[in-house]
């Protein structure tokens, strides 16, 4: 097949098109995606590798970003290799990283989140990048193949106890938004609850909202989720769809919706359509039993399969920097 080639397709309208078709495709490699990030200030460049006959091995949407001496650059979902590419993975790393021309204080990160193959991580060890897991690089996964009553008995009893009067409350009501006005009105009050809560809490995240509004509303790839108490909003959860995999991405809500069980219902009602619509795994976005127990003991609820999630992998041409920098992100 020759000798492979990188092609910028940076401004290519068919990118998601492409991506799309391969099974390792994720919302982090889309152009919403990267036109989040460059709202919230990275340069973004999207590339094809190929074969010497023109197939493509591979698709990467890089971000970039001047830190001190030199640079962060960070790869979320990709590279995506293609059934060719996951042959070749080997030539397609080497590629990528003649592509990027790192220079000697730049820091290279991949991270798959979730959507690793072996090929893939059998390049990045051969490529010399470290991963980096932590106590935070775990989630807990719902085998959505059984069946309804099976996952529901395989819950916590206080957990079933609390959905149960959830289901049987009238005042709440459960809703899909789909038009593009619903969808942008419920991120709207996703927003406002989700900037209450972190107040309300303390923590911080690098979710912006206001940048991220329309592209959100927009995505084919994420469903909205919304419960009302006798139609004020108490919660909105976006969840993350593909195929197989879907992901609980953000969820907002307020006091009310503590009260009444709604998250508890929000979840389960995003379990029965994730298994109507064939999907097979349901990931609960990520656990961390010391810094949220709250949460953590929310989801355990659900399911206890804990699975060690896609580690960030670090590159760079630098061996100290990049050491040092595997040794600071261990700790967090």
């Amino acid at each position: 097949m020759g000798q492979t080639t990188v092609v910028d397709v940076t401004d290519d309208p068919d990118w998601d098109a492409a991506v799309w078709q391969q099974p390792g495709a994720s919302l982090y490699a889309s152009r919403r995606w990267g036109e989040y990030k460059r709202r919230v200030g990275w340069d973004v460049q999207r590339f094809t590798i190929r074969a010497g006959d023109g197939q493509a091995l591979a698709y990467a949407q890089v971000q970039r970003r001047r830190r001190w001496l030199g640079h962060i650059v960070l790869a979320q979902g990709c590279p995506i290799l293609t059934p060719l590419g996951e042959k070749r993975a080997d030539a397609v790393f080497r590629a990528f990283l003649d592509h990027l021309h790192l220079r000697r204080f730049d820091l290279l990160g991949v991270n798959y989140q979730q959507f690793q193959s072996p090929a893939a991580a059998l390049a990045l060890l051969g490529h010399g990048f470290a991963p980096v897991v932590t106590t935070r690089t775990h989630t807990l996964e719902l085998d959505l193949t059984q069946g309804t009553e099976r996952i529901r008995s395989g819950m916590e009893g206080r957990w079933r106890d609390v959905l149960k009067v959830a289901e049987r409350n009238p005042d709440l009501t459960t809703g899909f938004p789909s038009g593009p006005a619903e969808r942008l009105s419920a991120f709207e009050t996703f927003g406002r609850l989700y900037a209450a809560l972190k107040r309300r809490k303390g923590f911080r995240n690098s979710l912006d909202t206001s940048a991220f509004r329309d592209l959100a509303a927009n995505d084919p790839n994420l469903v909205f989720l919304e419960i009302r108490e006798r139609n004020e909003p108490i919660l909105v959860r976006i969840i993350h769809r593909t195929a197989n995999r879907w992901t609980d991405f953000y969820v907002a809500s307020n006091e009310r919706a503590k009260v009444t069980g709604a998250g508890r219902l929000a979840l389960w009602r995003m379990i029965e359509r994730a298994r109507r619509e064939g999907a097979s795994v349901l990931d609960l976005g990520g656990i961390d039993p010391a810094g949220n127990p709250g949460v953590y003991e929310f989801k355990r609820g659900v399911s206890r399969n804990v699975v060690a999630a896609n580690p960030l992998w670090l590159f760079s041409r630098t061996r100290l920097l990049r050491r040092a920098a595997t040794a600071v992100l261990a700790t967090r």
